[in-house]
């Protein structure tokens, strides 16, 4: 009597490689999309946080020009210089969560106004839209570019 090999043949092994291959086809441009959609969400949610270190900038009296009046901070780097900070290290560095935040103080000489923009570093990678927020804290953003005030609000 012969004895019957047990296992799988080449046929068998193919077919569930192939089985495979064509989930993780499935899979892995839904979690690349899920994944800028965290992103942009978590972008969104920064731009608040440095809206409200701006305000808390300037409501704290910081007078970096000697105005008499208290001026928002010159950039991202200068809310996270202060004891204690305003913001916290990733964003005061400048890059979090495939973001680069950028903060620039502007109106010295009248009242005091600021812009602040959030960027994909990796534009289709890490995100798909640019946002915007200034001192009014309305927080706009545009589709694959650099957002300006005059750009639609995040809803």
């Amino acid at each position: 009597m012969k004895k019957k090999n047990a296992g799988f043949t080449l046929i068998e092994l193919m077919i569930v490689v192939a089985i495979i291959a064509i989930i993780a086809a499935i899979a892995i441009p839904n979690l690349l999309r899920s994944r800028m959609t965290a992103n942009e969400g978590a972008a969104i949610g920064t731009m608040r946080t440095i809206s409200s270190a701006q305000q808390q900038f300037q409501s704290a009296a910081i007078d970096p020009d000697g105005s008499g009046m208290g001026q928002y901070a010159v950039d991202c780097a200068a809310l996270g210089a202060e004891t204690p900070p305003f913001l916290d290290s990733a964003v005061a560095g400048g890059q979090k969560q495939g973001y680069n935040f950028v903060t620039a103080r502007a109106g010295a000489d009248g009242a005091p106004t600021y812009t602040a923009n959030a960027d994909p570093i990796s534009p289709g990678s890490s995100g798909n839209r640019g946002f915007f927020v200034d001192e009014s804290g309305l927080i706009t953003f545009v589709q694959g570019g650099v957002a300006t005030a005059g750009d639609p609000p995040v809803q």
